[in-house]
């Protein structure tokens, strides 16, 4: 099995969309086997559920994730658990464990709303 982890900088990347990285881990056993960081080349919404379909992905762990990205996620064959945050490794260790949610609906909507300046799709939502 591989679970492949939004990723920046040993962190869980907040926004799904504009992840420059994925930590895929490969699990055995219940274990941890190996990991590698891959670059995404920033491919986008659409594009990422492709890019995890051909690392062989079976679940993604991300931080905020929107309605879109979780059907096309879904569509892949992909399980997604949102809402994650904090040390990569660590939130895979509470995937392990069986402590990490599995989340059906989007934990973003920026998308259904005007933008006024930045925002970070995070824990729980998205903060302006």
């Amino acid at each position: 099995m591989k679970v492949a982890v939004t990723y920046e900088n040993g962190e869980v990347f907040q926004h799904f969309g504009r992840t420059p990285q994925f930590k895929i881990y490969e699990i055995e056993n219940g274990e941890v086997k190996s990991s590698q960081v891959i670059d995404t080349g920033e491919t986008g919404h659409g594009a990422l559920a492709g890019f995890l379909q051909e690392t062989g992905a079976n679940v993604m762990i991300c931080g905020g994730i929107g309605g879109g990205a979780i059907n096309a996620m879904a569509e892949s064959g992909i399980k997604v658990y949102a809402g994650a945050s904090g040390n990569a490794d660590e939130v895979i260790n509470s995937y392990l464990e069986g402590t990490l949610a599995e989340v059906g609906e989007a934990t973003c909507n920026h998308h259904d709303h005007e933008h006024h300046g930045d925002h970070d799709c995070g824990h729980g939502g998205c903060h302006h």
